[in-house]
């Protein structure tokens, strides 16, 4: 068993998007990462990716749009977004949003113009 306690789970930054990294198969997990996000207010994701796996997205605080004209979800509502879908976060309130992440490890993400961007640090 592994334990990743929120204190010293490693962060990544992007530009108004922190991830806080939990199972995955550098921390114990081989088949499973999960991350939680949290999500500048305001922020629109300058553009869309793909995932080559499902995505589930839970919010647990602040109102978001998960995927290019996707309907607005909020606390307690979850998000699946079957694998090869557009995802293009956007925090649609003035306060900042957060979300759990759950998809398989070892996945790979592409950029909008089909650029690989592979398997996040986040994930690893």
């Amino acid at each position: 068993m592994t334990v990743i306690r929120s204190a010293e789970a490693p962060v990544f930054e992007l530009p108004g998007v922190r991830f806080v990294g939990f199972a995955s198969p550098s921390r114990g997990s081989d088949q499973v990462c999960t991350w939680r996000i949290t999500v500048a207010p305001g922020l629109v994701s300058p553009e869309s990716h793909r995932i080559d796996s499902d995505e589930v997205f839970m919010v647990t605080e602040g109102l978001v749009r998960i995927t290019p004209d996707g309907p607005t979800v909020g606390p307690g509502d979850a998000v699946v977004v079957p694998a090869g879908t557009p995802i293009k976060l956007e925090n649609l309130a003035d306060v900042p949003a957060s979300l759990f992440v759950a998809i398989r490890s070892r996945f790979t993400a592409t950029a909008q113009d089909g650029t690989a961007i592979g398997t996040p640090p986040w994930a690893q």
